[in-house]
């Protein structure tokens, strides 16, 4: 999940850049801010944050083969 938020965040702050505005707020939401939330959502995402309960339940189950 925290992948399609970085993703998201990256593209919104290449627009930001490519039209070369900061939306009224130039400290607050200019591409460098949004460059570093979308590295932290991807740190998230790598150290397993988010991921949901499924990876977990199944990790040590295996299947019984007669």
């Amino acid at each position: 999940m925290f992948a399609v938020i970085a993703a998201i965040i990256f593209g919104l702050a290449l627009l930001l850049d490519l039209f070369d505005t900061d939306l009224g707020a130039p400290d607050a939401l200019n591409p460098t801010t949004l460059l570093i939330a979308g590295l932290l959502c991807l740190a998230l995402h790598f150290a397993g944050v988010g991921t949901g309960w499924r990876s977990r339940a199944f990790r040590g189950r295996r299947l019984r083969r007669g």
